[in-house]
């Protein structure tokens, strides 16, 4: 038996050694994850000069890959152990939930790479136009604009508009056209887009070898290698391929390289050959005078052609301190070098509300350093404010810094009164830098609550909100009663209620709110108001005679014209006062009361019955004798709409704004084939507005509605609100 003791020893030695190697394997595994592969994004990063600091906007219409292209960047450069999918919800920058849940970019994120010595601070904005609050965030902190195009899409409207707005701030701009894998994109269709678009100005820099309808390679024009990619791993592809397309963009780059500079344009036209470095030094120059936007090209999901890119970056989009800052100091601008030496000054440009873990304020420093306890003047408000922890930003997360120089971007939790758009420096600058231009909104909608008491809830939490983006608007209607939520469309206000759920408990809906109509009186009438109760001891008596008459006050108009003492002085006051809460509802559809005199001309009193009750009732009764008599209208709210729109969608605008009752008053052109259109419309016809002109102008056009006046609405938009009050109150 000892032959089968010594077998069984055998097996369960090696059934020990299996276990043990694989506890040692299960714990190797889970150090590397959480150690080297989750700290790639933690490790603590070093300061860096403002001229080794480049904060680049990633820019594009909605569904471009922007957060795909950012994710490809991390992974190149070591920040992330992968590139992860928008749809799955694994991308290092969409960290929100409500991102994670709807596979779209709803916020500003932010994350800096290190690589070939210089720091990106990769700036990733949302691309739907319901978000366009975080571009205006982005554009703020950054320094250069990388707008992001789909090889299929080509040049949209998102992309058209983001460049719009980065020229018009001065910040130098870079395309990188995406999405080279996917079947039907065409590189070379996006460039002949974007040429006849922008002109002169389009750079390619990096385009690929296309063979049938596969990308085999891309070139870079500058030092005329081509790379293979495997992923972010490339290859040198020799010799290199040659085709009629990319000759004609290599001859297109020269072309913009030699109009920077007039020793280079001298060498174009005797046909001496460029050196790389001076290409370089020209598209620099060139990018930071706005005479170049360069292109690249790739596949962000893949990673191809991510490291050109990102080595090209390095090498001439603008650092931090190409340009100084401007501030208003007293009735002065002044000028404000990005110097880390200098007085501290920063602009917060986001600010994210947790209920938790409360304000959180991202910043730019646009001089001196930020460190630690740094005690600093709020612009605005005149109070001091103390940063007790300065942190980097990357993504979700953030990590304590030691200091952040001039020119960097970092974060600061739980200041005191400070919102986005304010400047903190240091005591007795006064400095005020230009804060965020936020877009209005141009949506509104009445809350309904879920729960019964949940109004004080949910007012706290948009407070809140607000203080997170700044294109949200809530007030409450003194009229209606009705809470009303204003955003920039429909997403936009269903991430907000989301947020109001998740965030704060409050489950809440929406409808359309109600129109503030107005009612007023076309005749004069002359009518009696008596009351007179006897109950037992003292009565009630109180007669009054009134004259109802139309005038031009929004408020009740009261005098009074009695003679010999019909009506005692001391009642005049109760009789305006019966007047005036009886106007507050009027006699057809309950709306208050406009355009009304009433004089006061005679009654009669009781010596001992009369009261100041007794004759604020007379009043009311007269009121509700009188204005029935005195041919009563509704009055409909009328704004004054301006819209800017392209020359191309002016006949479809008008026509829906004569759908909607409107009457076009003027129409004037502006530079860049577009035009601005005045018209007077009905308010209660523009609640869905901003739908309908994103639809025909797919969002190219922009509104402003402010209401102007009153008119008599017409009596069948007359007659359907009276009959829908009526049917309210039964």
């Amino acid at each position: 038996m000892q032959w089968k003791h010594f077998v069984i020893i055998c097996i369960f030695q090696q059934l020990w050694s299996y276990f043990f190697i694989f506890i040692v394997e299960t714990v190797a595994y889970a150090w590397y994850t959480y150690f080297i592969i989750d700290l790639k994004g933690c490790m603590t990063l070093r300061p860096y000069h403002a001229n080794q600091i480049k904060n680049i906007a990633l820019l594009g219409h909605a569904g471009s890959g922007k957060t795909t292209l950012a994710d490809a960047i991390l992974y190149y450069t070591g920040a992330a152990d992968r590139i992860g999918k928008v749809a799955e919800g694994t991308t290092v920058l969409d960290f929100d939930p409500e991102e994670k849940k709807r596979g779209v970019s709803v916020s500003t994120a932010i994350y800096p790479v290190e690589t070939n010595g210089v720091k990106i601070n990769i700036i990733d904005a949302p691309g739907l136009f319901d978000f366009a609050g975080g571009v205006c965030e982005a554009l703020t902190a950054a320094d250069s604009a990388l707008i992001v195009l789909s090889g299929k899409s080509g040049l949209t409207v998102g992309a058209e508009q983001c460049y719009q707005k980065a020229r018009k701030e001065g910040l130098p701009c870079a395309f990188f056209v995406n999405k080279l894998d996917s079947s039907h994109a065409h590189f070379y269709r996006v460039i002949s887009i974007l040429t006849a678009h922008y002109g002169a100005v389009i750079c390619p820099v990096v385009v690929p070898y296309v063979e049938g309808e596969k990308t085999v390679c891309y070139l870079n024009l500058i030092d005329g290698k081509a790379y293979r990619f495997d992923g972010i791993k490339s290859s040198v592809v020799t010799p290199a391929p040659e085709s009629d397309d990319i000759s004609h963009m290599r001859n297109i780059m020269l072309e913009a390289v030699a109009s920077c500079d007039d020793q280079l344009m001298e060498k174009y036209f005797e046909g001496e050959p460029f050196t790389e470095e001076e290409i370089i030094s020209a598209l620099s120059k060139g990018m930071a005078n706005g005479e170049i936007c360069p292109v690249f090209c790739g596949a962000g999901q893949l990673g191809d052609g991510v490291p050109l890119l990102v080595d090209l970056l390095c090498r001439f989009m603008p650092s931090a301190d190409a340009k100084p800052a401007v501030a208003q100091k007293g009735d002065s601008e002044v000028s404000v070098p990005c110097d880390e030496n200098g007085p501290t000054a920063l602009l917060v440009f986001k600010t994210i509300a947790d209920p938790y873990v409360g304000r959180l304020s991202y910043f730019k420093v646009l001089s001196g350093k930020v460190k630690a306890d740094t005690r600093l003047i709020n612009s605005r408000t005149g109070n001091e404010e103390r940063l007790a922890k300065v942190m980097w930003i990357k993504g979700g997360r953030q990590e304590d810094a030691d200091s952040i120089s001039a020119g960097d971007i970092g974060s600061v939790a739980k200041l005191g009164d400070v919102l986005t758009g304010d400047t903190l420096c240091a005591a007795g600058q006064g400095l005020t830098f230009s804060a965020v231009a936020f877009p209005s909104p141009n949506l509104t909608v009445a809350l309904v609550p879920k729960a019964k008491g949940d109004e004080d809830k949910i007012a706290q939490g948009l407070m809140r909100l607000m203080e997170e983006d700044p294109t949200i608007r809530f007030e409450v209607n003194k009229e209606t009663h009705e809470q009303l939520l204003s955003g920039l469309g429909e997403q936009h206000i269903d991430v907000i209620l989301s947020k109001l759920k998740s965030k704060f408990g409050t489950d809440v809906g929406f409808k359309t709110p109600r129109v503030a109509y107005r009612e007023t009186i076309r005749k004069s009438v002359k009518v009696q108001g008596r009351h007179k109760k006897q109950s037992g001891g003292h009565g009630q008596f109180g007669d009054v005679w009134i004259v109802f008459e139309p005038c031009d006050s929004d408020d009740l108009v009261f005098e009074e014209k009695v003679f010999g003492g019909a009506v005692p002085k001391n009642f005049f006051p109760a009789v305006e006062k019966g007047l005036r809460d009886s106007v507050m509802k009027g006699v057809l559809a309950g709306y208050p009361m406009v355009g009304v005199k009433a004089t006061l001309v005679d009654g009669s009193y009781h010596p001992v019955d009369s009261s100041e009750m007794a004759f604020k009732t007379a009043a009311s009764i007269a009121y509700k004798e009188g204005i029935p008599k005195a041919n009563p209208v509704l009055l409909e709210p009328i704004g004054t709409l301006k819209v800017l729109l392209p020359d191309d969608n002016l006949g479809d605008v008008i026509g829906d704004i004569n759908k909607r009752r409107g009457r076009v008053i003027g129409m004037n052109p502006i530079e860049g084939k577009r035009q601005e259109v005045i018209a007077e419309v009905p308010m209660a016809e523009m609640s869905d507005f901003s739908t309908a002109m994103r639809s025909i102008t797919q969002g190219r056009a922009s509104f402003t509605l402010e209401f102007a006046r009153y008119e008599e609405a017409p009596p069948m938009v007359a007659n359907k609100v009276i009959a829908e009050a009526k049917q309210s109150e039964s």
